[in-house]
């Protein structure tokens, strides 16, 4: 099955086809650096991530550009409120977000391009667009005119008849039309700025990424994501640049990702509920934001909630496991594999269905679903007793991991040392479900010390006392118990 795209430009899943045969040129909007990045602001990095990766090992060379917004009116009140130059606050975030990058371990982009690096760029697209006659200076500002683009609207399905039609605030009276946005925009006193041929200013936010595409990858690229907020007027906006600059098709395929919820709500400034990416990482997991992003599919909208963190701690909590006991096997029996007993077989069906799954618009869900099926599959094989492990079980542990391992690196997933993760998700559950720890390592002992005396039926009451606290005894976990899900 050849990889299939949903374009939001036609509504509808499209056969991938390149520019040019086995290599892709990708561009994804990247933030605007004047604070913290918030957890939603990282679905697109950890979604294309893996996109990037799954085509690199289908064949295609990916060149992954994402850039950096490091000018801009937020920036500038920021750098104001503070008494600093713009610059400091830029390059104080650009930092921040990519420790957080660094943190969830994703694979770097070949570029990521800052706005200031590429200003004389910028000024020569918005010249180019005036001299062609579809931009226009008033005053030392120069606006795009939208009525020199026929196509207006064909991204986001919006009309401009009703475009302006829906116009309710005043409207700037330098502009022909209202709908008309700004390429370059005049330096107020205290803002950073740069020499142009219309005086002294500094960029639209629009015409910044069209004019990194074109000089990084080109007047025509594959593929541009982001997220479905940016549809309009943003990624509409570069298209009525990018084609109207060059007369050739901007980009092939658009694909953005959805909003995440929080508790049921969108995740929004004005209702309080916005979680910085660093500290949800502090308090639970990189893990845990990776896992829950690609467990949705990218296009539909995701709901984050305690319930749900703790039902993903859990998953996690399962897979890793399986981890572990495949690497022990391997260390403590001796021999080659005798028997396969068919496990290779499943886990060649497994990446059929991972390969089927993936090509269809990047079905991370069923990917996930898949890498639990197979951890389900080694886990029935009868690896709880360690005494029992022969070396059968050792070739099977050997296939899971090189299997597993293809995945990880693609998913950027489950590449943490299992014992120190296992350690960490259980004691991250104990703090979410508020258990005492020290009365749970007090009823396994009394539990290991019945169970010696051979007093059976007080090491079932005490199973039963510590089910009762969300603690499911497990001789083949890792710690032998683990906090359940109810």
């Amino acid at each position: 099955m050849s990889l299939v795209v949903y374009n939001t430009l036609s509504n509808k899943k499209e056969k991938f086809v390149p520019i040019e045969e086995g290599k892709v040129k990708l561009y994804l909007c990247g933030p605007t650096v004047y604070n913290y990045l918030h957890i939603g602001n990282f679905r697109g990095p950890i979604t294309f991530n893996l996109m990037r990766n799954w085509m690199e090992k289908i064949g295609y060379e990916v060149t992954f550009v994402y850039n950096y917004t490091d000018v801009d009116d937020k920036i500038i009140q920021r750098a104001n409120e503070e008494g600093v130059e713009s610059k400091v606050i830029s390059e104080r975030y650009i930092d921040a977000f990519e420790e957080d990058f660094r943190r969830l371990g994703l694979k770097p982009h070949d570029y990521n391009p800052k706005v200031t690096d590429f200003i004389d760029n910028i000024i020569s697209f918005v010249a180019e667009l005036v001299e062609k006659e579809k931009a226009y200076v008033v005053d030392g500002e120069v606006f795009y005119e939208i009525n020199k683009f026929e196509d207006y609207g064909k991204l986001s399905k919006n009309k401009l008849d009703d475009l302006n039609a829906g116009q309710r605030v005043e409207v700037d009276q330098k502009k022909r039309n209202p709908l008309d946005f700004v390429l370059w925009k005049p330096a107020k006193k205290g803002e950073p700025y740069w020499d142009s041929p219309w005086g002294k200013g500094r960029p639209g936010w629009h015409i910044e990424c069209s004019a990194m595409i074109k000089s990084i990858l080109g007047e025509s690229i594959d593929i541009h994501g982001g997220g479905i907020d940016l549809i309009f007027p943003h990624h509409e906006c570069e298209i009525a640049q990018g084609e109207g600059c060059s007369d050739k098709n901007y980009c092939n395929y658009w694909i953005h990702n959805n909003f995440i919820n929080m508790d049921g709500e969108k995740m929004s400034k004005s209702l309080g509920n916005v979680t910085l990416a660093r500290d949800f990482m502090d308090m639970y997991h990189p893990e845990i934001l990776k896992y829950m992003f690609l467990s949705a599919h990218y296009r539909s909208v995701l709901s984050i909630s305690d319930e749900k963190i703790i039902q993903t701690a859990s998953s996690l909590s399962r897979i890793y496991n399986a981890i572990l006991v495949a690497k022990e096997t391997i260390t403590m029996v001796e021999g080659d594999l005798v028997e396969d007993n068919g496990f290779s077989k499943k886990l060649e069906e497994l990446s059929a269905k991972i390969t089927r799954a993936l090509n269809d618009d990047f079905n991370t869900a069923e990917f996930i679903a898949s890498i639990f099926e197979a951890v389900r599959a080694f886990n029935a094989l009868g690896f709880a007793n360690k005494k029992k492990r022969n070396i059968n079980h050792k070739g099977q542990s050997q296939t899971f991991i090189k299997w597993i391992s293809q995945y990880s690196q693609m998913a950027s997933l489950f590449n943490e040392e299992p014992r120190q993760m296992i350690n960490a998700l259980d004691e991250m559950m104990i703090k979410l479900k508020r258990i005492d720890l020290n009365i749970v390592n007090d009823l396994l002992a009394q539990r290991s010390k019945a169970r010696e005396d051979k007093n059976w039926t007080k090491a079932d009451d005490i199973r039963d006392e510590l089910a009762a606290m969300n603690i499911e005894i497990l001789d083949g976990h890792a710690r032998g118990w683990r906090v359940k899900i109810q």
